[in-house]
Formats: C-alpha cells, structure tokens, sequence
C-alpha cells in the first residue's frame, strides 16, 4: 500500500526539498504552508499543497481534515515550519519571543497532536529542530531561536513517550548550516559564513536535500526500532 505523509513548511527549504524525496519514494504527500508552493514544484497527481498558518489552530486542523480527505490514511508526519531570528539577546522583545515560539514549538505540537488523531499503529513523525537547541545559538540564529529549538528537542521525546502506546514513532533531525533561505540573507555575509561553516569538521553548509535523505530515513519502515532520538545533520560541529 502507498504511504502517505504531510509535511509543513513545504514551500521552499527543507520542507520542500522533503516532499520532493518522499515522493521520489514513491508517496502520496500534502504539503502545507503559509505560503503558495512554487508552481511545478511537485508535479503529479500524488500531491496536494494547503495554504495555511501553522499558528492559526482552527485553520491547521481543517488543513488537517482536507489532507486526511485527500491522502485517505496518515503515515508520516514532518514538521519542517519555522522561523528564524537573529535579534541579539539584549534586544529582542517578548513580542518576538512569544511569535519564535508560536510558529517553532506551539505550532509543532499542535501538529503532532492532530497527525496522532490520524494516525494508526506504524506511523511516525519526525520534527526539525536544529544545533542552535543543543549548543545554545552561536552560529546565526541568537536567544529565541535557540530556546525555541531546544523546546522542540524537549517535545519530541515527551511526544515519543506518550505516542509509543498508540504505536507512533517520534524523532526529530537537528540540522547545522543548511543552504535555505532561512539563512540566505546572513550567508551573504562571507565573513559570517566562514566562520560557521569554519566551526564543523567537515567545513562546509548543507544543502536541503541532504537533510531531506535523513529526515525520509527516520520515516521510513527501516527505523522501526528508533523513536525519541535526535539524528544530528551538522557536519560535525557538535559531536556530542
């Protein structure tokens, strides 16, 4: 039987680079976003794009109805939406941490919550986090970004925990620099972008697809035996 996922965030980035990889795989995907998918971005009759924000809850789980209504079953979710920021701590204001939060955490977990209504024994969920969450920021994004990701780091184990009775697996992937446009503007910065890349063994930035092999690896049937992990993707710079 063809697998079936959603994946947020699925305009541009990883999220877009993960819908193009799992339909390479052979499955049926909805992709949703707060913004239009690129025209021929993912052509065929197996995919079906959702205007919706993530933060906007009655929205989001209709957006969930109309997929379940397209897809028939749900095996996979990927929770690719986020937002960066760069506000240095000493300037940033609640009003943007609290919008930080919305978007990266508050918003996770509500799709993870609707995606387990829908979902049956085998389904897994993989959410993105990021390195900020375990090193604490230092490379582009700064306070709020870094909290925000380590909360995500934090929900997907508890989310493991709670969803393993129901038979859901949960992982997250902790990308370093990856060539998306969350970063793209900073990357401009040639200083800037030496001096993280300069910080991971391997010296260099990730390109999406690269993150979107990973993220289909955790789910996938081959990770059976995996849930509440952190699958970092940074090119050796935390190595912890």
């Amino acid at each position: 039987m063809t697998r079936t996922a959603i994946v947020t965030g699925s305009a541009s980035g990883i999220g877009a680079a993960t819908v193009a990889e799992l339909q390479r795989r052979g499955y049926r995907t909805v992709g949703m976003d707060i913004a239009a998918e690129p025209a021929g971005s993912v052509a065929g009759a197996e995919h079906r794009a959702i205007r919706v924000d993530v933060t906007d809850e009655p929205r989001l789980i209709a957006a969930f109805d109309e997929a379940m209504g397209f897809l028939g079953q749900l095996d996979v979710l990927v929770t690719s939406a986020g937002m960066a920021d760069t506000t240095p701590f000493m300037e940033l204001t609640t009003e943007i941490f609290r919008k930080v939060s919305e978007v990266n955490v508050v918003a996770t977990f509500t799709c993870i919550r609707e995606a387990a209504k829908r979902m049956q024994a085998g389904a897994r969920i993989c959410t993105v986090a990021s390195v900020a969450g375990l090193r604490g920021g230092g490379l582009s994004g700064t306070g709020a970004y870094a909290a925000s990701k380590g909360a995500v780091l934090a929900l997907t184990k508890n989310a493991a925990r709670a969803l393993a009775p129901r038979g859901i697996s949960v992982n997250t992937i902790a990308p370093g620099a990856t060539l998306t446009p969350m970063i793209a503007e900073a990357w401009k910065n040639d200083a800037h972008r030496t001096r993280v890349e300069g910080m991971s063994v391997l010296n260099r930035t990730a390109q999406p697809h690269e993150m979107a092999v990973a993220i289909a690896f955790l789910v996938s049937p081959e990770a059976t035996s995996i849930t509440g992990t952190t699958l970092v993707a940074d090119n050796g710079l935390v190595m912890y």
